[in-house]
């Protein structure tokens, strides 16, 4: 391939502008046009299509975001909206297109896929939920923001000698809550993966009353069942302990990405473009260990997230 293409679609995930800088600089090595793609899936739609150049991604590696911001399309998932996306593909003559996103971004590179354009999909989400990658880009830098959070919180509630819920990011995968509250000394671990003992919860809070501790800090992932203010009054209700909630919400999206996810997503970027200069088929890039590995992106969607049961354990474990 001569002329490819890439775009930033769904969420954005700290590490994006490190893959677009990748896949940018890796083309032009191998003297292949590349052209951005601004707004996802919408922007193409649109035509908001621009060749870039070396210089186009100067100074973005430690930048969060993404300079060719990104959307959620509506219009994409209609007849019309998709049949104007492959029209403007051929309008530009790009013959192969990097997705960098979540599921859904992946999923919208899947149909154009089934429409004979050969997409390279990057897993770019804080969300970790991706089941063909271990890891994905982005979720390491909102891990660290979590755990800078938990410490500032815990000075606060050792203060005031009370508990604190903080609600973190990830849909129905539980990883950033695992990975920080393992790595931040919580209490309690609350993800969807596993069933909620509010028993459990209140007995630790208890016995650490009991001990002298000052404070508890339970993490509390998005995607489980019971909400973030009822449990926090039922603790307080049944331990004596005030405690509050604190949501952390989009901060976990922004901020420099970790040294970790930055070279992440360039070696998932420069990947991405090999794949596209040997003419490969569709390909979602990911990270197993320490290896860069690659899989139809068909078979990549249809993955599941296998939990891994000795970290939830070591969870508990490292909690009473």
């Amino acid at each position: 391939m001569k002329r490819i293409g890439v775009l930033t679609s769904g969420g954005d995930s700290p590490g994006m502008n490190a893959a677009i800088r990748a896949v940018v600089r890796s083309a032009i090595y191998y003297d292949m046009e590349i052209y951005g793609i601004n707004r996802g899936y919408e922007g193409l739609i649109h035509g908001e299509i621009n060749e870039m150049s070396v210089s186009s991604v100067s100074d973005i590696l430690q930048r969060g975001g993404t300079i060719l911001r990104t959307a959620r399309s509506k219009a994409f998932m209609t007849e019309e909206g998709f049949n104007r996306a492959l029209d403007m593909l051929e309008n530009f003559e790009i013959e192969g297109l990097v997705v960098i996103g979540g599921d859904g971004s992946l999923k919208g590179g899947l149909e154009l896929t089934k429409a004979g354009v050969t997409v390279i999909g990057l897993p770019g989400t804080i969300d970790n939920d991706l089941g063909y990658t271990d890891f994905t880009i982005g979720f390491d830098t909102a891990v660290n923001t979590v755990l800078s959070a938990i410490g500032n919180i815990r000075d606060t509630s050792s203060s005031h000698e009370r508990s604190t819920i903080v609600e973190v990011m990830g849909r129905n995968c539980g990883d950033i809550a695992l990975y920080a509250g393992v790595t931040g000394g919580a209490e309690a671990i609350l993800i969807p993966e596993i069933p909620i003992d509010i028993n459990a919860i209140c007995r630790k809070i208890i016995q650490g009353i009991n001990r002298g501790k000052l404070h508890s800090i339970i993490i509390r992932a998005e995607g489980i069942s019971i909400n973030s203010q009822d449990l926090a009054d039922t603790i307080t209700k049944r331990t004596g302990m005030e405690t509050k909630v604190v949501v952390l919400g989009y901060t976990q999206r922004g901020g420099s990405p970790t040294a970790r996810d930055r070279m992440l997503a360039s070696r998932m970027g420069h990947k991405a473009v090999e794949l596209l200069r040997e003419d490969s088929r569709s390909r979602a890039v990911g990270i197993e260990g320490t290896e860069i590995v690659h899989y139809d992106l068909e078979e990549a969607l249809q993955m599941k997230k296998v939990n891994d049961e000795s970290f939830i354990q070591l969870a508990n474990i490292l909690s009473i």
